[in-house]
């Protein structure tokens, strides 16, 4: 029973202290803005705020519509709110690459260090220990990252919420565009801006900005925009356009495996439609393709481990290119003959 009391001590100690950061941070709050936050009842809400103010914390309560809780102004606590785990995860989520590539390098390692200084004297190994034992690489296998010659000013324009004219190399060809961007995102290596055109949120690969002239004329992010929500969506609609067709596979073992590297789309679907093993454990699978071409010169990738069944064209598209391959190579003629 006594470790069962210490856990619930623990849970009511980081609630109290999560109240007093969220006052900390944003001011006057609701009862029932906090209970949401917190997840918990409202009753909880003002009886963890009664045990603030009994420790000595000024906590003030308003009443009516616009009301709620907030502290003196002017006090402000010391602690930095950040648990063991927490100080490590801040210095592990600092990837030096692209900090160095948005200008911010200087500044996260300078913040970097006022942080260790802050952290208590047992923390400070650990959270220099991290970047010590990981690393984190965005960039794919077998690829550079994509220069970002125009990143910090098209950072500065999505910070500033300011307008900016781009040339622009898409594969229809170069169009000029004057665009309101919205945020940045890092996707294996390469920087993409997501930016409103036409009252429309587009994405913009920044390698492919030719010629880019930040404006001094602001606009109002539309309200309510979430950009991680918006770039996973427009994931899923690419790839839904992108994969046209379907082919039956027979794959073996290492065929699967090396299938499910393909794309997340292609390895989903061939572990969804796998069939009953066969003999030699060769399964049959059904997969989403861009178009015939691009299948065939891919699915030559998994060489003897695969065999396309569906659609005929695809199948006749692979033996037609298995022949051409086959007529590079002939056989050594034998000595003598």
């Amino acid at each position: 029973m006594s470790g069962f009391s210490a856990t619930l001590r623990r849970m009511q100690a980081s609630r109290l202290l999560s109240i007093l950061m969220l006052l900390q941070t944003r001011g006057r709050i609701s009862a029932q803005a906090l209970a949401a936050e917190l997840q918990v009842s409202v009753r909880t809400v003002y009886r963890d705020v009664d045990q603030l103010s009994a420790a000595g914390v000024p906590v003030w309560a308003e009443t009516g519509r616009h009301g709620g809780f907030q502290l003196r102004e002017g006090w402000r606590t010391q602690l930095t709110g950040l648990t063991t785990a927490e100080a490590q995860a801040v210095f592990l989520a600092g990837l030096p690459g692209p900090a160095k590539q948005l200008g911010l390098g200087e500044a996260m390692a300078s913040a970097q260090l006022k942080l260790l200084a802050a952290l208590p004297v047992g923390w400070q190994a650990d959270a220099q220990r991290v970047s010590a034992r990981f690393h984190l690489d965005p960039t794919d296998w077998y690829r550079q990252a994509a220069p970002a010659d125009r990143l910090p000013a098209v950072a500065q324009a999505v910070w500033d919420s300011r307008r900016m004219a781009m040339r622009y190399e898409s594969w229809k060809g170069v169009v000029e565009r004057e665009v309101e961007p919205l945020g940045l995102v890092l996707k294996a290596g390469i920087w993409y801006v997501v930016a409103r055109a036409g009252g429309k949120a587009r994405t913009y690969r920044l390698d492919n900005i030719l010629e880019l002239t930040p404006s001094d004329e602001r606009f109002e992010p539309p309200r309510g925009f979430d950009l991680a929500a918006y770039w996973s969506a427009s994931i899923e609609r690419f790839e839904a356009a992108l994969y046209q067709d379907e082919a039956t596979l027979r794959v073996s073992p290492r065929g699967l495996k090396w299938l499910r590297d393909f794309s997340a789309a292609v390895g989903e679907a061939a572990l969804r439609t796998a069939s009953a093993p066969e003999s030699g454990g060769w399964v049959r699978v059904t997969v989403p393709i861009e178009s015939v071409e691009h299948a065939a010169d891919q699915l030559l990738r998994l060489g003897p481990e695969a065999e396309v069944l569906r659609p005929p064209m695809l199948r006749r598209r692979m033996i037609d290119q298995l022949q051409r391959m086959a007529a590079l190579y002939p056989p050594p003629s034998r000595a003598g003959a």
